[in-house]
């Protein structure tokens, strides 16, 4: 096994004094970066391999995209992303630290709070959603292992709430464990993909029948230039969060080699091929069953005997499991540590997650596609994107890739700016962010999301996060003097 490039930066001063510092926050030292590129894309798929990776591709065509035009707006969303991600995990991965320290250089050692909250915030909405779909496959295992489970009152809620304990008692066990849960689920849960392929392509009668049936999906009649810019931001908004918070797994990567191929070949590859899954199984589901079964989930159910459908939904628990541990706890358990770093630790700030995702009430976030993606996704994309404009512009271009480490820790550091706030970071990002708030509130008070005659700032409000990336990343390099 190689060892870690030599330009990767280890903290040689103790920094433990600190009231900014505590065990889960400390930079990782060079013996505990270990991921290989394996780990990287292993993390990945088990990300991506997902139920609202399966259904991505349904809101699209949905709305009029036929399945092609929503394959390559997946793929290109994937790969805009994907810039940003291996941009901001060079940070990571040189000084092995966590997106909430890593924003104390741009932001200030208390202004950081303010991404860092943002970001858990958005990660709690997506926790509780991710649960509460895994705990409508729970109820589909338990409803086939025992027909009396139909009968108990509230059994899909009991269900929810069996899966939320599962996931709080994965977070009790630390990062660790969430390596081990990936390094061995991705190759399952890739496995389980080929085989509903295999059994679409079967009993769909080859895969240009069943993909020639798709255009039996398409509800809308919208042109597809008029949807893309819309569909294309929700895309990049739907890993958007990942983009920035990708600092707290690549600071345990091996080398720059290991964080750029594994993002490469785990992130755009497997969205696509797994909205490709859902498309074309869906799509066979009209041959077999006469209506399209976009949940997989519903569709287990329907397949066969109570051992395929319990096989099948224990599949479905792992992907929801990797994906919710990984995309929807690291980061917020992170960020909420930040806040208070000498109380909350990694794990406690875990079950704040876990507590913050269920009264947000995920039920009716995932209720409606439309409003979905053109409220949910786009929305928070637009946070995402005007602080992500300031990290790479601060890391990029100000600082040259060059941090003190010390100061990340440091109340009275180089990073303290005035009173540990960087007010032209603040200030650049809510100028960034207001020119798409108007379309925002227009789109949320809209059923569906989708505004009949749209106006200037509802047009601006469909690129949301390249608008504020774009601003947010103009307006503090034009504010923000050059580090001599």
């Amino acid at each position: 096994m190689s060892g870690p490039a030599p330009d990767f930066v280890e903290l040689a001063e103790d920094v433990s004094a600190s009231p900014l510092w505590n065990p889960d926050l400390a930079p990782t030292r060079l013996d505990q970066r270990t991921w290989s590129t394996y780990h990287i894309a292993a993390l990945w798929i088990g990300m991506a391999v997902v139920i609202t990776t399966y259904t991505l591709a349904s809101g699209l065509m949905q709305q009029g995209m036929a399945w092609w035009q929503a394959l390559a707006t997946i793929l290109l969303g994937n790969v805009v992303v994907l810039v940003p991600m291996v941009l901001n995990a060079h940070a990571g991965t040189k000084y092995g630290v966590s997106f909430p320290v890593l924003c104390r250089a741009s932001f200030g050692v208390r202004g950081a709070n303010v991404p860092a909250l943002l970001r858990a915030i958005v990660a709690c909405g997506w926790f509780g959603i991710q649960t509460w779909i895994g705990g409508l496959a729970l109820h589909t295992l338990l409803t086939a292992a025992w027909s009396g489970w139909t009968g108990v009152p509230g059994g899909v809620w009991i269900a929810f709430a069996l899966f939320w304990l599962v996931q709080v008692a994965i977070i009790l066990r630390g990062l660790e464990g969430i390596k081990l849960l990936e390094a061995w689920s991705a190759p399952l849960l890739l496995i389980a993909g080929v085989a509903l392929l295999i059994w679409a392509i079967r009993r769909g009668g080859g895969l240009g029948h069943i993909l020639t049936e798709s255009s039996r999906l398409q509800q809308g009649s919208t042109p597809f230039w008029q949807l893309f810019p819309a569909a294309l931001t929700a895309n990049v908004g739907y890993w958007a969060t990942l983009s920035l918070n990708i600092p707290d797994f690549t600071r345990y990567a091996r080398s720059q080699r290991s964080q750029v191929l594994g993002q490469a070949m785990g992130l755009p590859t497997t969205m696509t091929l797994f909205a490709f899954i859902g498309v074309a199984v869906t799509s066979a589901t009209i041959v077999v069953f006469g209506e399209a079964i976009w949940d997989p989930v519903a569709l287990i159910a329907r397949i066969g005997s109570p051992p395929v459908i319990i096989i099948g939904a224990l599949v479905v628990l792992a992907a929801q499991l990797t994906t919710n541990m990984a995309a929807n706890v690291v980061s917020p358990a992170n960020d909420f540590s930040s806040l208070a770093p000498r109380r909350i630790s990694y794990v406690t700030g875990g079950l704040i997650t876990a507590v913050i995702g269920l009264l947000m009430m995920p039920w009716k976030l995932y209720a409606d596609a439309g409003a979905y993606i053109f409220t949910w996704l786009i929305g928070y994309s637009s946070l995402m994107g005007a602080i992500g404009g300031i990290l790479i512009a601060d890391y990029w271009i100000i600082r040259r890739q060059s941090l003190s480490l010390r100061d990340l820790f440091a109340v009275d550091g180089q990073y303290a700016y005035t009173d540990g706030v960087n007010r032209t970071a603040v200030l650049s990002l809510v100028l960034a962010i207001l020119p798409v708030l108007p379309g925002f509130i227009r789109a949320a008070m809209t059923p569906g999301g989708q505004v009949a005659d749209p106006t200037f700032f509802d047009v601006l409000y469909t690129y949301a996060w390249f608008v504020t990336f774009a601003l947010s990343a103009g307006i503090y390099l034009a504010l923000m003097p050059r580090q001599r």
